[in-house]
């Protein structure tokens, strides 16, 4: 049961970061209908982001608490990266808005190459590590080991996606959103302004995305590819979840990190970590194609 429970602790851990990148994928699909394969690689950017700057703020000269370094860094990765998926909506995406859907596709997968090999010619292939914020301590509780990062982790994912779900449902940003989603075409009629909603869809997502880059690289390392792996699992949560379902995408996060990190105590190695996710999405597509929380819909013919 002490196995168990610590097991449990590390899937929330880690299916807490696929949740926060998931939701950038389903935002972006809920409201132009496009699967940004960029997504990815923009998570992988705001961990550099939050290494270099989290790196100059813990400089001896400045002197700062730890955990204002950690929120300051955080903050600066959360613009930054909104920013940068401002800027790529903008000159990659919104032209193609009335092409067809595979010409969008292969630019995001073009932009995604482009911030990899970017990264990878400019800063180096060596592996990164997070300056340690604060220092790590480790709590036994009934034989269960557990880390004040850990807890951290868990908590900043959790209020971070109560409140997205709060701005969604409970905002007029939220309220504009959902009504491009449900009609672009018909949402500018009623004084929505539609190309300023999807530039702050894509700044949300990238900017929640940035936060799980920020809690990611507290505990693993940091590198040019990065993106693709953590990229593809988290567009695995959002599909299993529902894609264009915030909730859904949440759910699928945890769905995953729970396979993740079942995989090799079931079956005694990590080399099927893979297989299992993609057998999950393969079968959940057969059975349940539009998600566990997605709902099918009707086209007009």
């Amino acid at each position: 049961m002490q196995t168990l429970i610590q097991q449990v602790l590390n899937a929330l851990q880690l299916g807490s970061v696929y949740a926060l990148i998931a939701l950038g994928y389903t935002m972006v699909y809920g409201i132009i209908t496009l699967i940004n394969f960029a997504h990815g690689d923009i998570f992988m950017v705001s961990t550099y982001v939050a290494f270099f700057v989290g790196t100059a703020l813990m400089s001896q000269l400045l002197h700062l608490p730890g955990i204002v370094v950690f929120v300051l860094t955080m903050l600066a990765s959360m613009f930054a990266t909104a920013l940068l998926a401002v800027l790529i909506e903008r000159f990659a995406y919104k032209p193609l808005r009335q092409a067809p859907r595979v010409s969008a596709v292969i630019t995001a997968l073009g932009v995604g190459l482009f911030l990899e090999n970017f990264t990878l010619a400019t800063i180096g292939p060596d592996p990164r590590f997070l300056p340690k914020f604060f220092p790590v301590q480790t709590f036994t509780v009934g034989g269960v080991a557990f880390s004040n990062v850990q807890m951290i982790i868990i908590a900043v994912s959790a209020v971070v996606m109560l409140l997205l779900d709060t701005i969604v449902r409970r905002t007029m940003v939220g309220m504009a959103m959902r009504a491009v989603s449900w009609d672009k075409f018909t949402a500018p009629l009623m004084g929505v302004p539609v190309d300023r909603i999807i530039s702050i869809t894509f700044a949300i997502g990238a900017s929640i995305a940035a936060v799980g880059g920020t809690l990611f690289g507290m505990v693993y390392t940091v590198d040019p590819y990065m993106g693709i792996r953590i990229g593809w699992w988290a567009f695995i949560s959002a599909v299993v979840g529902g894609i264009g379902n915030i909730r859904g995408a949440m759910i699928g996060g945890y769905i995953l990190g729970f396979v993740e990190i079942f995989t090799p105590v079931i079956l005694s190695a990590s080399t099927y970590r893979d297989f299992v996710a993609f057998s999950l999405l393969l079968v959940l597509l057969i059975f349940r194609p539009y998600g566990i929380l997605g709902r099918p819909v009707a086209q007009k013919v």
